[in-house]
């Protein structure tokens, strides 16, 4: 086993960053997250049914980022909801939703959005396994 000698303290954390800074590694990185990025754009693709979802990129000083994002503003900014993000909800699902809406004569009523399971489309892409997760009622 070769050993890294180097002057002042030594840390595996100083090691690992002076490997994955490496122009190699760094190479490896960009190759795989342009892989993940390709299927989730396909997988994004073939269930998109309204909204700007997208996958995009991003470099961070060291790691690759693969990023699903999701940010539109509704008819009911005005309402108080102002930007909505979607992405959590695309990815991981969601509960079921109780709104409150107003009808034309001025009526309230109450609409039920039934729970919907989340996609994984960034867990899938990038073949990771799906965690189990217990099932949320609506939150108080």
């Amino acid at each position: 086993m070769a050993e890294i000698f180097e002057y002042g303290r030594k840390s595996p954390r100083n090691i690992e960053r002076r490997v994955a800074v490496l122009p190699g590694v760094q190479a490896a990185l960009a190759k795989e997250r342009f892989r993940v990025a390709a299927q989730a754009e396909a997988l994004l693709l073939q269930h998109r049914k309204e909204g700007v979802a997208e996958i995009a990129t991003a470099d961070g000083s060291v790691d690759k980022y693969v990023i699903l994002q999701d940010s539109f503003r509704t008819k009911r900014a005005a309402g108080g909801l102002g930007e909505v993000n979607s992405a959590a909800s695309i990815e991981f699902g969601h509960g079921p939703i109780v709104q409150k809406r107003t009808d034309k004569l001025g009526h309230e009523y109450e609409v039920v959005i039934p729970a919907s399971g989340g996609l994984h489309i960034l867990g899938r892409a990038a073949s990771l396994p799906k965690k189990k997760r217990g099932k949320r009622g609506p939150l108080n």
